[in-house]
C-alpha cells in the first residue's frame, strides 16, 4: 500500500502517517489489496464499479439529484489565455476515459458507454458591465447554478465548464461534474493537470503530462474480478459482527424530520487556533494515537451529548487509492468507512482515544468492502427521510490547493458553494500552520443556522476542555460556553410564578403560534411539533366535551 497525504480518512500529515505505519505494524493489521491492474482488453459492455452502481441506482430513484454533484471554482486573476485554458480542458478529457463516460442500460443492466472524443465547451458569460455590487451577486448565483446542475447520465455530458468574465484581468472559472465519474481526489487531480497544460499550451509548449497506465473502466473490471469469494467473504464478516444492531442517531432537531429527505443544506465555516491545533497535536502524541482519531472521539463526545446515546457511529471518508495504478485517475473512487464507538460507563476521554484508534485501525484493516455492497448485505430498514447506516459524517481533509502563481495568472480556490447537504451533519476539518480551519456542512430541513452556531461555540468548548484535561471522564467535560453557563445559572436562580389565569394549554397554544415548526413532542420513532401538538389537543378537547366531560368531570 502507499501510504500518503490523501489516501486515508483525514488527509494525514507526513508524521501521522509514519506513526499510522507504525500502529498498523503493531496491530498486525494489511490494508494492501494483492493485485496488480492491468489496461483491459474489452471495450463492450464494461461494467460499473461498485460504488458506481450505486449511484446509478440513487439516481433512478432520484434523477438529476443535484446532491451528487461536484463543483468547484477557480479566480483567474491577470491575463488569461482562453484559447490555453480550451486546449487544457479538452486534453483533461481526452487523458481521462472518465470524463467521457455516460451509463446506458443492456439486459436491465448499466454499463459504461465511453465515448472517443467529447470536447468540453467553455462558454464565456461578461459580467464586466454590470456595477459592481449586481457583478458580485450574479457572479454568486452563478456559482450556486453550476453547483446544481442536473445531469443526465444516460445522456450526458457528465462534466462541464464556465468561464464567467468580472473584468477584463478577473475571471471566474465554474467545473461541475457527477459525482459518478469523480471524487475529491480526483477534484485535486483535475486542478493540478489544468495548471500544468494551461502553463504549458500558454508558452506554445506541448503537454509535460506522462501517459495514463490504466484507466476508470480498468479499475472496475479489477474490482469485481478481485473483491469475491473469500476475500469478500473475510472482510464482510468483519463488518456484519461490527455494525450488528447498529443504532440510528437520533439528534434533536428544530423541526420535524420530513419525510423524504431533500438534501437541502448550508455551510457554517469556523476555525481553532494554531495553538489549539498543538495541544491537540500533543494530546495524540501522548496517547499513541492520530489527530483524525483525537478529533473524532471529540465529535462523537459532542453527539453523545447531544443525542443523549451512548453507543453511536460516524462515517468517514477514505480515498480508497492504495493501489499506485490508480492515484493519478480521475474517477470514482471514494469508499465510506463507518466508525462506532461505545461511549457507555462514562469513559475518561484517554481510554475513549484507545477504544477510537482500536476501531479506525481495524477499519483501515478491512477498508475495501464498497459501502455500497455494507448495504446490500445489511439490509437496514429502508428509510426515504434519512442515509442508510449513518446520519453524520466526519472528515480531516488534505490541506487545500493554495493559491498558484503562474507568470501571467494567479489562481486561486474559491469556497465551495452547493447549497445542498448528503447527511444530517458533516464535519470537515483541515490541519494548517493556521490552526484547524472547519465547515460544518447541514440539513436545513431540521436545523436552523444558529442550532449550528451554537454547536460549533460549544464543539470548541469541548476541544478546550479535552486538551486541558484529557484524562477527564467524557460527561464532566464542560460544552457549555461561560455566557451559557451564566444563562443556566440565572434560568435556574430565578422562580417565575406562573399568572394564576393563565393554564398550561394556553402557554401550549402561544408557543404554537410563535414556533409552530418547532419540535415540541417526541415519543420512540414519533414526534410532533407544536402546531400539530396543539391541534391534536384542541381535537381531543372538543371529544371530550362532546362526551359530557367538564369540570370535575
Amino acid at each position: 500500500m502507499t501510504l500518503d497525504s490523501q489516501s486515508l480518512p483525514g488527509g494525514l500529515s507526513a508524521e501521522e502517517l509514519e506513526l499510522l505505519a507504525l500502529l498498523m505494524e503493531e496491530e498486525g493489521l494489511d490494508v494492501t489489496a494483492p493485485q496488480t491492474i492491468f489496461p483491459r482488453t474489452q471495450q463492450t459492455e464494461l461494467p460499473l464499479s461498485f460504488a458506481q452502481q450505486r449511484l446509478w441506482f440513487m439516481d433512478q430513484w432520484e434523477p438529476g439529484n443535484p446532491a451528487y454533484n461536484i463543483a468547484f471554482a477557480l479566480k483567474l486573476t491577470g491575463r488569461l489565455n482562453i484559447a490555453a485554458l480550451q486546449d487544457a480542458l479538452n486534453t483533461i478529457v481526452d487523458r481521462h476515459e472518465a470524463l467521457r463516460t455516460t451509463f446506458a442500460t443492456v439486459d436491465d443492466q448499466p454499463v459504461q458507454v465511453i465515448a472517443s472524443t467529447a470536447p468540453v465547451p467553455l462558454p464565456l458569460t461578461d459580467l464586466s458591465q454590470l456595477p459592481e455590487p449586481e457583478r458580485t451577486t450574479e457572479a454568486h448565483l452563478r456559482v450556486l447554478a453550476s453547483s446544481q446542475t442536473n445531469f443526465d447520465l444516460a445522456r450526458g455530458p457528465l462534466f462541464v465548464a464556465e468561464l464567467l468574465r468580472l473584468r477584463p484581468d478577473e475571471h471566474i472559472v465554474l467545473f461541475a461534474m457527477h459525482h459518478i465519474i469523480s471524487d475529491g481526489w480526483s477534484s485535486g487531480v483535475f486542478q493540478r493537470e489544468m495548471i500544468a497544460l494551461y502553463t504549458a499550451f500558454s508558452q506554445g509548449r506541448p503537454s509535460p503530462l506522462p501517459p495514463l497506465p490504466i484507466q476508470y473502466a480498468d479499475f472496475a473490471i479489477w474490482q469485481r474480478a478481485w473483491l469475491q469469494g473469500e476475500v469478500l467473504e473475510q472482510q464482510l464478516g468483519y463488518w456484519q459482527r461490527q455494525l450488528a444492531d447498529l443504532p440510528v442517531l437520533e439528534l434533536p432537531t428544530d423541526r420535524p424530520r420530513p419525510p423524504v429527505q431533500s438534501h437541502r443544506g448550508a455551510h457554517e465555516p469556523f476555525a481553532l487556533p494554531p495553538a489549539t491545533l498543538t495541544a491537540l497535536d500533543d494530546v495524540s502524541k501522548q496517547y499513541g494515537v492520530t489527530l483524525f482519531m483525537t478529533l473524532l472521539a471529540a465529535f462523537q463526545v459532542l453527539l453523545s451529548r447531544y443525542s443523549g446515546q451512548l453507543d453511536l457511529a460516524v462515517g468517514s471518508p477514505i480515498a480508497n487509492r492504495d493501489l499506485v495504478e490508480v492515484e493519478p485517475l480521475i474517477g470514482f473512487f471514494i469508499n465510506t468507512l463507518i466508525l462506532r464507538a461505545d461511549l457507555s460507563g462514562n469513559p475518561r476521554f484517554c481510554d475513549l482515544l484507545a477504544q477510537t484508534r482500536e476501531t479506525t485501525l481495524d477499519a483501515y484493516a478491512h477498508q475495501n468492502v464498497p459501502f455500497e455492497q455494507l448495504v446490500e448485505v445489511l439490509r437496514p430498514e429502508r428509510d426515504p427521510s434519512r442515509p442508510p447506516l449513518f446520519q453524520v459524517m466526519f472528515a480531516l481533509q488534505p490541506q487545500p490547493t493554495e493559491v498558484q502563481k503562474l507568470p501571467d495568472l494567479t489562481i486561486t480556490p474559491l469556497p465551495p458553494e452547493s447549497g445542498a447537504s448528503k447527511f444530517d451533519l458533516m464535519l470537515g476539518m483541515t490541519a494548517s500552520s493556521r490552526g484547524l480551519r472547519a465547515t460544518i456542512e447541514y440539513n436545513t430541513d431540521l436545523f436552523d443556522r444558529e442550532t449550528i452556531q451554537r454547536m460549533v461555540r460549544q464543539f470548541t468548548v469541548l476541544i478546550e476542555s479535552i486538551v486541558a484535561a484529557p484524562e477527564r471522564r467524557i460527561a464532566e467535560l464542560p460544552i457549555l460556553t461561560l455566557d451559557e453557563q451564566r444563562d443556566l445559572a440565572e434560568w435556574n436562580a430565578v422562580t417565575v410564578a406562573d399568572p394564576a389565569d393563565t393554564c398550561v394549554h394556553d402557554l401550549i397554544a402561544a408557543q404554537a403560534e410563535r414556533t409552530p415548526d418547532a419540535l415540541a413532542v417526541i415519543s420512540g420513532d414519533a414526534s410532533l411539533s407544536y402546531a400539530a401538538l396543539n391541534a391534536r389537543a384542541n381535537q381531543l378537547a372538543h371529544l371530550l366535551r362532546a362526551q359530557g366531560a367538564g369540570p370535575e368531570v
